[in-house]
């Protein structure tokens, strides 16, 4: 951890560093355009697209680890992670994907390298304001950048499904985690708070029963206007109020939406 070794070079020479079988996932969700989008990376030498992740040193929690990996994705820290399920299915890898991406890098694997074993995955998601992040490619991939939910590439091993469980997941969290408090800015409209829910719970939502349930609890001020046509048109802005916010996470948004 904090080696400025290349991590390819301590994937192949420093095997003990690592816990053996186990890897992790990162599914990084950000709001942008009233859409709910996935931060994914394009593997080298294949067609195919991945979440960021990676392997856990000895020395670091779990959460450690995917926050290193997030970071040099998002170069943000102190970002909001939640671990959600592990993958264990006994085929969800395949070492012929791990060959051709070291291929690539100039790398040959040894026959029964620890690359090459079955490994379990760890899903964690994480909620990052779509404006702070400036995606970065690791050793591994070509490209990093940002895809709508509904518009996803081909992806490898099982990742369509850990996007899915973590969706599962922020669905069930959505009234007990600061969803809306990460992904948007810190003013906004109510219909930017509207389009997260419709999006997470895949259904539409009618708005004056919307603005009135989410104003009920009282945590959001409203702010000025925001002027960007007719006046009587323009929609007044809004922020979190984080005292009464977060005390109202510890109970629960108990509103149906």
């Amino acid at each position: 951890m904090g080696s400025t070794i290349p991590v390819i070079d301590q994937y192949l020479s420093q095997p003990d560093a690592f816990h053996p079988g186990v890897s992790l996932d990162n599914v990084i969700f950000s709001f942008h355009d009233h859409q709910l989008k996935i931060l994914l990376i394009q593997l080298k030498g294949l067609h195919q697209w991945a979440l960021p992740g990676g392997f856990i040193f000895k020395e670091e929690e779990v959460e450690q680890a995917a926050a290193r990996i997030l970071t040099g994705r998002t170069g943000l820290t102190d970002v909001f992670l939640q671990q959600f399920h592990v993958f264990s299915q006994r085929t969800r890898t395949l070492a012929t994907m791990t060959r051709t991406m070291l291929e690539e890098e100039g790398h040959q694997l040894p026959k029964g390298h620890w690359l090459e074993q079955r490994f379990l995955t760890i899903g964690l998601y994480a909620l990052v304001q779509y404006e702070r992040v400036r995606p970065k490619p690791d050793e591994f991939s070509v490209a990093c950048c940002w895809y709508d939910l509904n518009q996803l590439p081909e992806l490898i091993f099982d990742h369509r499904e850990i996007i899915q469980k973590a969706l599962d997941s922020l669905r069930r969290h959505l009234n007990y985690q600061p969803v809306g408090y990460t992904l948007l800015p810190k003013e906004f409209p109510l219909k930017s708070l509207q389009a997260i829910y419709e999006t997470i719970l895949d259904r539409r939502l009618e708005r004056s029963n919307f603005n009135r349930k989410i104003l009920s609890y009282n945590i959001l001020d409203r702010k000025d206007k925001l002027y960007t046509g007719a006046s009587n048109k323009a929609p007044y802005l809004y922020s979190f109020n984080e005292e009464r916010y977060f005390q109202a996470l510890k109970q629960g948004l108990d509103k149906a939406f």
